[in-house]
């Protein structure tokens, strides 16, 4: 793509560096009042029923993660792709590229969500899913939940706190596998493969697994795809631009 022309390479450049840095002092700030106050809470990102829900977590859920694993794969990754994307871009648009992506996973991710609502929803009476949104969150506050699946699940889907860099990193990884098609990514550093086929097959697994029954893995795999399908269409429009 030689629109796109680069201004020097840096192996840690201004946007990743500060992005880490605060998705760090953010990680660090999470443990240090964890006895006092869960900012997960504050901060992740949360259906709109939820008593929790307020606009600003749509970006600050982005800098939360759930722990040390997911913390690490997250900056390691953005590091590993987002320094070749931001050498290419320039800082504005790298950071434009990532907070799209970044939102739009968490757009996709709340869409699902509603879908599934309203498919738990038909089966319940008026009066079954005015408890759900009433007590719900005090309930899994006792680490408790409706014995009855269907309001057990409905709760799940009101009040689950959705954290982490990821749907971003996908972005990333999608606007690198399109700027750079043929560079060789190596799965455990070991096995080549063409950055394109990377990002297809890794695209593919998440469509696999979010169509799957995988509600117990915790992982919300249609707002990395979101992230990916947000990419894709910014980079087509900078593209026709």
């Amino acid at each position: 793509m030689d629109q796109y022309r680069p201004t020097g390479f840096r192996i840690l450049p201004p946007v990743v560096k500060n992005l880490i840095i605060i998705n760090v002092l953010f990680f660090l700030a999470m443990l240090a009042f964890s006895s006092m106050i869960d900012l997960a809470d504050y901060l992740g990102l949360h259906y709109p029923v939820s008593p929790l829900f307020k606009p600003h977590q749509m970006v600050s859920y982005m800098f939360m993660h759930g722990g040390i694993g997911h913390i690490f794969f997250n900056m390691f990754a953005l590091w590993m792709f987002g320094n070749a994307l931001e050498n290419v871009w320039g800082p504005k648009r790298f950071l434009i590229f990532y907070m799209v992506t970044g939102i739009g996973a968490g757009l996709l991710h709340l869409l699902v969500i509603y879908f599934q609502v309203i498919s738990v929803e038909a089966k319940l009476a008026p009066e079954l899913i005015a408890q759900v949104r009433d007590s719900g969150y005090s309930i899994l506050q006792e680490n408790k939940n409706f014995v009855d699946p269907l309001l057990g699940k409905l709760n799940l889907l009101y009040n689950t706190t959705t954290v982490g860099a990821s749907g971003a990193v996908f972005g990333i990884l999608l606007g690198f596998g399109m700027l750079f098609p043929n560079s060789l990514i190596y799965l455990y550093f070991a096995i080549p493969v063409k950055a394109k086929y990377f990002v297809i097959g890794y695209g593919a697994i998440e469509l696999f697994l979010g169509f799957s029954n995988n509600e117990g893995d915790n992982i919300a795999h249609f707002a990395h795809l979101g992230g990916m399908i947000f990419g894709y269409f910014l980079i087509l429009y900078w593209k026709k631009r």
